[in-house]
């Protein structure tokens, strides 16, 4: 692809005068961190991070969402909380635990332009206690 067959991406929530247009519209940022098993803060990699990215990459394309880019990433440090993804520009942190929440996120959030809040991770939302389920 090239820069001519791309949409205009929208200006970065902080831009500066000058700065080149985004590359991406929307940049997903998947967790797939992994730890030893019985590493106290588990790891978003043993809740099935990497299998709901890969889910996420299939349905994009399949929508074909333009000028969207869904990549590994490694620890967010949100281990507790995961499996955790980011989307930016909007910098909006979801934990999706199903293929169905995953079709939700694209639907609702990057198809649509809303957020999904019963799956949003939210400054401040704390672990459940090591050791506890959350």
């Amino acid at each position: 692809m090239t820069p001519d067959d791309r949409a205009p991406a929208p200006k970065a929530i902080n831009a500066v005068e000058g700065d080149p247009p985004q590359f991406y519209n929307r940049h997903v940022f998947v967790c797939t961190n992994e730890r030893p098993p019985a590493h106290p803060r588990g790891c978003c990699a043993a809740k099935g991070s990497a299998e709901l990215r890969d889910y996420m990459k299939k349905r994009a394309k399949e929508l074909d969402l333009k000028n969207v880019r869904i990549n590994n990433a490694g620890c967010m440090e949100r281990c507790e909380l995961g499996p955790s993804l980011v989307i930016y520009p909007e910098g909006v942190w979801y934990s999706p635990k199903t293929r169905d929440d995953i079709d939700e996120i694209l639907a609702t959030h990057m198809v649509g332009g809303g957020r999904v809040k019963r799956l949003m991770l939210k400054p401040g939302d704390d672990p459940p206690p090591v050791g506890k389920k959350a």
